[in-house]
């Protein structure tokens, strides 16, 4: 990215949900969130880094992952799996992300928007037009959505420099099932393997089934500020 104004006030709102599916259907790995935050922050005045998680009935083990992603910078948000009768379940936070974006604007030059989800375009235009904000995006270029690209001031591919913005995922046997196991409370059921080019990749109608088992959490210190519990 090139270098912007050190005075240059940023708040940073990361998609977790759509950036960790992105790396997993993508290219199969985990994303390292230091890199790309400070990818996102580029040497300026950084005012808020809001981190936006979703929390399955069996991630009360997992409180790893919030503090890790806490320890890099962020402000972790986090709200339960929404879960319906059937058992159908379903969780995002686009909502949360847009309310927070348009609170924040009025102190900000530049709001950095990190996620693909074609949902964001009306929130981008707003931020542009009404409060004049520089709205840059952030995410994995293969997977956004063409029309989020194109509204924003400045779109920042994380496939151009997959060394950096990637971690190479680690395979784990599951008995029984044949699949590789997940942490965090990411792990769904077969449907919950949502397709590649879904843009919103955990968003409004994403529907799965019961989740697989959860694993105990790996530690918080990860290898080049990566985080291992998204596995």
């Amino acid at each position: 990215m090139k270098a912007q104004p050190t005075a240059q006030r940023v708040g940073v709102f990361v998609d977790v949900q759509n950036l960790y599916y992105s790396a997993r259907f993508m290219h199969n790995a985990k994303v390292n969130f230091k890199a790309v935050l400070n990818e996102a922050i580029a040497g300026r005045n950084l005012i808020r880094a809001i981190a936006y998680v979703i929390r399955a009935e069996e991630e009360v083990k997992k409180e790893a992952f919030f503090e890790a992603l806490g320890m890099i910078g962020f402000e972790v948000k986090a709200k339960d799996l929404q879960i319906f009768v059937g058992g159908a379940k379903k969780g995002d936070w686009d909502i949360g992300i847009a309310m927070d974006a348009i609170e924040l604007a009025p102190k900000l030059d530049t709001v950095v928007l990190v996620s693909g989800d074609g949902d964001f375009v009306p929130l981008v235009e707003h931020l542009q037009r009404a409060i004049g904000c520089r709205v840059e995006v952030v995410a994995f270029g293969k997977s956004a959505a063409s029309k989020l690209k194109e509204a924003a001031d400045n779109f920042i591919d994380l496939d151009k420099n997959q060394k950096k913005f990637l971690i190479e995922r680690k395979r784990l046997p599951v008995r029984g099932r044949g699949r590789e196991t997940m942490g965090a409370g990411e792990a769904m059921g077969d449907r919950g393997m949502l397709p590649p080019d879904t843009h919103s990749m955990f968003g409004e109608g994403a529907v799965v089934e019961k989740p697989a088992a959860v694993h105990t959490a790996a530690p918080a210190a990860r290898k080049a500020g990566g985080l291992e519990e998204l596995d």
